[in-house]
């Protein structure tokens, strides 16, 4: 039974269904003059279900009874609301129906259960939405262009030439201009690195070769010579680590689908017609836009 639902031909059988029902309640509707009101077993069930839950006990025989009557004029007034027609032009129920039908879409669409090659096919498709960050480990030393003006690049280049000789024995750390910023990041994610430094200087981070040296490299705060010790690429993790995030991302997908195509079906009932008055002189003009439509005229 599992298996069937998961099918496509079930997921269209279902929704076709569905339009069926809705086409056939705008087509005859019910008769809100009807002096006829039935109630159930079911409903009087429903309604001290939901007595229970509230209050925590089955109502009394008065208790029922009260249920039944205040569910009788419900009832009664709703259908002589509709029959004086309180349901035209009004914005909240408008409102309100709309997204009553809103939320039987979504329904439908949680029937849907997705296999195991649609959730990849979904990963691959929208891969930019889940490709993990870079991550970035390594060593910097500052010098301070608001300090040291147009000598600033000069520092940076003796300093550089420093940290490039083998033969020299200065401590990194020791060499430089102070910041508050650490001098050395483990593995960080560059978007984390473009909050401290700006988003350039860390794009221009995720460009150089790890294991020496480098730079300078500006940031908001001035150069920068850089030491990468390690680097992590951006990597689109498998299925089964993210599954739970991809099943809600392809679950609202598939509510947002299907919904439109619940309303494209619905669409092509209705012609809408645009009356606009020019000097005076009302004009009218009948435009559809569901497809089949179109293509008959065309």
């Amino acid at each position: 039974m599992k298996a069937f639902i998961k099918e496509p031909l079930f997921h269209f059988l279902l929704i076709g269904a569905v339009l069926f029902l809705i086409f056939k309640v705008y087509d005859d509707p019910a008769d809100s003059q009807s002096s006829q009101i039935i109630i159930t077993d079911g409903q009087i069930a429903f309604l001290k279900a939901n007595y229970a839950r509230t209050r925590q006990r089955t109502p009394s025989k008065e208790e029922e009874q009260g249920l039944i009557d205040n569910y009788l004029r419900e009832e009664i007034l709703y259908r002589e609301a509709l029959a004086l027609g309180f349901d035209k032009n009004d914005s909240v129920i408008r409102n309100r129906l709309r997204q009553k039908m809103d939320l039987m879409s979504d329904e439908l669409a949680g029937i849907a259960v997705p296999t195991d090659d649609q959730l990849q096919q979904f990963l691959d498709n929208n891969s930019e939405k889940f490709i993990t960050e870079p991550q970035i480990a390594f060593r910097h030393i500052f010098v301070d262009i608001a300090h040291r003006g147009i000598a600033a690049e000069d520092e940076a280049e003796r300093i550089l030439s420093l940290l490039l000789d083998e033969g020299n024995r200065t401590d990194p750390d020791s060499l430089g201009d102070r910041l508050m910023q650490p001098k050395s990041f483990t593995l960080t994610r560059v978007s984390e690195i473009a909050k401290l430094f700006g988003k350039p200087f860390s794009l221009e981070l995720l460009k150089l070769t790890p294991g020496q040296w480098t730079g300078p490299i500006q940031s908001g705060y001035g150069l920068h010579l850089i030491f990468v010790s390690d680097y992590v690429a951006g990597s689109l993790p498998q299925l089964d680590k993210i599954r739970g995030t991809i099943e809600w991302e392809w679950s609202a997908a598939n509510k947002k689908e299907l919904k439109e195509n619940i309303y494209k079906e619905l669409r092509k009932k209705y012609t809408v017609e645009f009356e606009r008055s020019e000097n005076g002189v009302k004009t009218s003009q009948a435009v559809s836009t569901a497809p089949a439509a179109q293509e008959k005229q065309q």
